[in-house]
């Protein structure tokens, strides 16, 4: 995918630049995020604040960094209940302004989890999956979300943010798969199904 529209022209160039390589190199697993990766270029090309600055929706759309840990050993996958959403997601947070999203990663891996964020082999530290969503319950705005792989064993997260999550849970991709989609973060089984074709080493669609 290549990027469309002339960069601003203000002090963010160099994080907006950044921020389109990121999205440019994402290959689209299907026709919807083909359909958000070019959202997600135009708004950034468009000059339009990037970060959150007031808590929960100013500005209306503004950046996340997600992360799915994976024990590869068995083979699961982690998901939070959080508390606000209502649903079984990944871990993450909103990018803080001048903060690269890698380092967001880092910073809230070692904030809602309390281990230090190890990058999957399969993607390094460059995000897997990108989608648009627009969030539930009060504050409804638009999240913009980078979505990263880390790599964990299940027995080294001994706590988690209990402000934030009610519980956590090591799935499979196949127990990913048979959860209802209500209940999930509405991208997660596209995204689980991306992380298997990838770890599968398959072809880009």
């Amino acid at each position: 995918m290549t990027s469309t529209g002339r960069l601003p022209t203000d002090n963010g160039d160099q994080p907006r630049a950044r921020l389109l390589e990121l999205v440019a190199a994402i290959e689209p697993w299907d026709g919807l995020e083909r359909t958000h990766l070019r959202t997600a270029a135009r708004w950034i090309s468009s000059g339009a604040p990037l970060h959150r600055v007031r808590k929960p929706d100013v500005p209306a759309t503004h950046l996340v960094s997600y992360f799915v840990v994976l024990d590869d050993t068995r083979g699961q996958l982690l998901l939070v209940a959080h508390r606000k959403a209502g649903l079984w997601l990944p871990p993450g947070g909103h990018v803080e302004p001048g903060e690269d999203p890698w380092a967001a990663v880092v910073r809230e891996c070692r904030e809602e989890l309390g281990i230090e964020a190890t990058a999957s082999s399969v993607t390094g530290e460059l995000p897997l999956f990108l989608t648009v969503t627009e969030t539930r319950g009060p504050g409804t705005h638009t999240d913009v979300s980078l979505w990263y792989l880390l790599t964990a064993g299940a027995d080294t997260i001994t706590s988690y943010d209990r402000d934030e999550f009610d519980a956590i849970r090591w799935l499979t991709d196949e127990q990913v798969l048979d959860e209802p989609a209500e209940l999930l973060d509405p991208h997660m089984h596209r995204f689980t199904r991306k992380l298997q074709h990838a770890r599968a080493g398959g072809p880009s669609r």
